[in-house]
């Protein structure tokens, strides 16, 4: 049974301002649980329905009723399995290979997606906005499927890194040149801007390589694609043309 206490310690997490304050965060099913497991994360506790990872001490382990893990769920169709793992200090930045900078990405699923196409890309390092949805937000965990433990996710001022970083700067925009005309390079800074109003004005001026995803077709009305999918494509024709 898990206690009252518990239930809304681990229910907090599913807040912003419990997780920095407590410095911890949910994960859910076993994907992603597994993956972290294998990684530098630091396992709080695990609680499960039914047994699943043995090599777990117990004293880090709690087997609860289904129904237990309905109140303890930030999931609509609760997994067999949460766990909570510990935030781990601020990664350092590295200025090489190809970095993702997200400006004021909101939606928790696009930023898990773009966590795992990062991953499938070979992305090491994304660079978020501070008003950027929180990386270790239940959903965005869920979205990642364990990529999280792979890709570090740091969040500054983007303003600042921007102006003074030594690599080339590219931005998704819809007016830009054509990326499969564009010369790529291996190192790079790739931003992406909201999904309603794209790359802020304020890191707008510092991009020199503005660059896009041309509409076919006849008709040409959709207004824009979303910005995991954007990331896909440009991530690919990134790969494509310089491995």
């Amino acid at each position: 049974m898990v206690s009252k206490s518990q239930i809304k310690f681990i229910t907090s997490l599913q807040q912003k301002k419990y997780r920095f304050e407590h410095q911890m965060f949910i994960a859910e099913g076993v994907k992603v649980i597994q993956e972290l497991l294998q990684s530098n994360f630091v396992l709080e506790h695990l609680y499960e329905n039914t047994s699943i990872f043995e090599n777990i001490a117990n004293h880090h382990k709690s087997l609860i009723s289904e129904q237990d893990m309905k109140r303890i769920s930030a999931l609509n169709s609760p997994s067999s399995c949460l766990a909570i793992f510990k935030i781990p200090n601020d990664n350092v930045i590295e200025n090489l290979g190809l970095i993702i900078a997200l400006d004021d990405i909101r939606d928790p699923g696009n930023l898990g997606t773009i966590i795992r196409l990062s991953d499938w890309f070979g992305v090491k390092q994304i660079l978020c906005s501070p008003e950027t949805v929180d990386v270790y937000n239940p959903k965005v965990i869920q979205a990642t499927m364990g990529s999280i433990a792979r890709v570090n996710v740091s969040y500054l001022d983007l303003k600042s890194f921007i102006a003074n970083t030594s690599l080339p700067v590219f931005g998704a925009f819809m007016d830009g040149a054509i990326i499969y005309k564009e010369k790529l390079s291996a190192d790079g800074i790739l931003i992406f801007g909201n999904e309603a109003n794209g790359i802020s004005s304020e890191l707008e001026k510092f991009i020199k390589n503005r660059i896009a995803i041309p509409r076919f077709g006849d008709i040409q009305q959709a207004e824009s694609l979303n910005v995991a999918t954007a990331t896909a494509i440009f991530l690919s024709e990134f790969r494509r043309n310089i491995e």
